[in-house]
C-alpha cells in the first residue's frame, strides 16, 4: 500500500484508521485493536498522520513520532466541518484525514512526558482546591441550620471549628460535635495535600530554567509560571505573543463586517485554568502597582482609573501572556521598563 496520509479516530480499545495515497484515493480503511496499533504503523513507511487532540493523543503522537511518522494533532472543533454525514468512527477518521491535509490548518503542539506530569500536578491541585471550597461551604451551611453564621473565609472557618467544639453553651448536640470534628479533620487533610502540591510546584520552579525566567515578571509566580510551561512548553508553536494571548482567550471577540471593527468581551477560548491563573496573578500585580512608579505600573494604574479594575486586570494578564511568549520562545530575560 502506498499510503501518504492517515487519519486516526482515537478510542480506548478500538481505533479507526483512514488512509489515502498521493492522489487522494482511499487505500486503507480498517479498525485496529489497541495492541495492534504500534505493530501496524511500524510496518509503514514514514507518513503524515492526523489525530484529534483528545485523551491519549499526546501519548500516541510521541510513540508514532518515534517511528519516523509526521504526527499532527488538531482541535476537534476544526475537524468537525470536514465530517460529511452522520457521526461514526469511519466518518470521523475520514474527516481527520482530510483536515490534516489543509495548508491553513492550526495544529496542537505535542506535549512531552515532563509537560504532562507537570500538568497532572496542576489538575490534581485544582481538584483539591475545588473540594476544599465545597467542604467549607458545606460546613457553613450545616452550622447555619443551628443558628451559627460564619463569615465566608476558610481562615475564619479553621479558627471557628475548634472554638465551637469547646463551647459547651452553643446548643450543639454531641452527635453533631462528632460530625463537626470529622469535617474539621477532613478540611485539615485537604489543606495538607494542597500544601504538598504547592511544595512540588515550587521545587519544579527552582529546577526548570524556563520557569525561573518567568518568575521575574510581576504577576507571574511559581504556580502561574509552571502552569504556562506545562501548557505551551517553549511557546514556539505561536508565531507571535498575540497568538498565544488569543489562544488563552485573553483577546476580544470580533464581530466585524463591512469595514467596521466591533470588539466585544474577551473570547475565553483555550485553556481555562491557565487563563484563570494569569488573571489572578495580574490582579495581585495591579494592587501592588499602586505603590510603584515604573512605566508598567503607571500604565496599568492609569488604565484602572480610566476604565475599571477588572478591565485593567485582564489587560495586564494579556500583556503578561505576550511577555511570557517572548521569554519562552526567544529564551530572553525579562527587562523591567522605566
Amino acid at each position: 500500500m502506498n499510503i501518504t496520509r492517515i487519519g486516526i479516530d482515537l478510542a480506548k480499545s478500538v481505533f479507526q484508521i483512514h488512509g489515502v495515497d498521493r492522489a487522494g484515493k482511499v487505500v486503507a480503511k480498517k479498525q485496529l485493536r489497541r495492541n495492534q496499533m504500534l505493530t501496524y504503523f511500524s510496518k509503514l513507511s514514514p507518513t503524515l498522520i492526523g489525530m484529534e487532540a483528545c485523551g491519549s493523543a499526546h501519548y500516541w503522537a510521541r510513540e508514532l513520532g518515534k517511528m519516523g511518522h509526521d504526527v499532527r494533532l488538531m482541535s476537534p472543533q476544526f475537524v468537525k466541518p470536514y465530517v460529511k454525514s452522520g457521526k461514526n468512527d469511519a466518518n470521523d477518521a475520514e474527516a481527520i484525514c482530510e483536515a490534516v491535509s489543509r495548508p491553513n490548518m492550526r495544529f496542537v503542539q505535542i506535549k512531552s512526558v515532563e509537560q504532562q506530569v507537570m500538568q497532572a500536578e496542576h489538575r490534581i491541585r485544582a481538584r483539591l482546591i475545588k473540594a476544599r471550597t465545597a467542604l467549607g461551604n458545606e460546613i457553613r451551611g450545616l452550622l447555619g441550620e443551628f443558628g451559627i453564621a460564619l463569615p465566608v473565609s476558610l481562615a475564619n472557618l479553621r479558627r471557628a471549628i475548634p472554638e465551637l467544639l469547646e463551647d459547651a453553651e452553643n446548643g450543639l448536640l454531641m452527635d453533631f460535635r462528632r460530625l463537626l470534628k470529622l469535617l474539621g479533620d477532613e478540611l485539615r487533610e485537604l489543606d495538607d495535600n494542597i500544601k504538598h502540591y504547592d511544595a512540588r510546584i515550587a521545587q519544579n520552579a527552582k529546577e526548570d530554567e524556563r520557569i525561573k525566567r518567568l518568575l521575574a515578571v510581576e504577576g507571574i509566580g511559581p504556580v502561574v509560571a509552571s502552569a504556562l510551561v506545562s501548557a505551551v512548553g517553549n511557546g514556539k508553536q505561536f508565531s507571535k505573543g498575540r497568538d498565544m494571548a488569543a489562544w488563552l482567550g485573553l483577546t476580544p471577540n470580533q464581530h466585524s463586517s463591512g469595514g467596521k471593527n466591533r470588539l466585544g468581551h474577551i473570547s475565553k477560548r483555550g485553556d481555562k485554568y491557565v487563563r484563570m491563573m494569569l488573571i489572578h496573578g495580574a490582579r495581585a500585580a495591579l494592587k501592588a502597582a499602586e505603590n510603584k512608579t515604573d512605566g508598567r505600573s503607571r500604565w496599568v494604574t492609569g488604565l484602572a482609573k480610566r476604565r475599571n479594575k477588572n478591565i485593567a486586570t485582564v489587560a495586564l494578564a494579556n500583556k503578561n501572556a505576550r511577555i511570557a511568549w517572548s521569554i519562552l520562545s526567544r529564551e530572553e530575560t525579562y527587562r523591567v521598563a522605566d
